[in-house]
């Protein structure tokens, strides 16, 4: 992954400026900021996807994820039906006093109808053919599609504001890969084992994405992503 596409975040000053800097250069608008946010761990031992519930270490990395919404001005919390999505942001939403509106096209990309253990060579071959599926599942172009549009409609709702949305690995990096073409199978598999995560996409006005930051809750996950 290019360190140009994702940079890191500076401190609660620093974004501070860069947030007014942001309107200068837009005519007095202000971006509409999304902070994507990838659910933290859950149990592998649920298949039940949409029901799938986080660990225990997943739970306590809830906090981390409060901690760092919490002096972002968020005037929205979104996320995907999936329990594992929804609960990594409900800690979030409950002390900030904001429900959680549910968008089912911020679910998780559907594998197949049947659990596969071979993710890994699944993964590589959806990366190298964005048309590639299995039966009953989705190919990453249609993940892609169906996010890219909710994401669209969003970012025209709540222009101008700052916002969250919790989903999941797959999903998001359809996103970043959108935006920029150069982000591909090795850039997805730095991520894959970092749970929470977020990325913040920055738009302009008419949803023109102006810039893609790591958002990274841990010290020690930073150097798995950033290369």
């Amino acid at each position: 992954m290019k360190s140009s596409m994702i940079s890191r975040a500076g401190s609660a000053a620093g974004y501070v400026c860069w947030i007014y800097k942001q309107a200068s250069e837009n005519g007095g608008k202000f971006m509409t900021n999304v902070y994507f946010i990838r659910h933290a761990r859950s149990d592998q031992n649920y298949h039940d996807d949409m029901l799938r519930p986080l660990t225990a270490k997943g739970m306590g990395d809830r906090k981390p994820v409060t901690d760092f919404l919490r002096d972002k001005n968020i005037s929205a919390v979104i996320s995907s039906p999936f329990k594992r999505a929804v609960d990594t942001v409900s800690d979030f939403a409950e002390r900030s006093g904001l429900g959680i509106r549910i968008m089912n096209e911020f679910r998780e990309r559907k594998v197949s109808d049947e659990w596969i253990d071979s993710f890994t060579e699944f993964a590589k071959k959806q990366w190298s053919d964005p048309d590639y599926r299995l039966s009953g599942g989705e190919s990453l172009r249609e993940v892609r599609e169906r996010v890219i549009t909710a994401l669209n409609l969003v970012t025209k709702e709540y222009e101008g504001k700052n916002i969250v949305i919790a989903s999941h690995g797959t999903a998001i990096c359809t996103i970043i890969g959108y935006y920029d073409s150069s982000f591909g199978y090795n850039d997805f598999e730095r991520i894959k084992d970092v749970m929470p995560w977020a990325v913040l996409l920055s738009f302009k006005p008419y949803n023109k994405c102006a810039g893609i930051r790591n958002m990274t809750f841990f010290r020690a996950e930073r150097n798995k992503i950033i290369s």
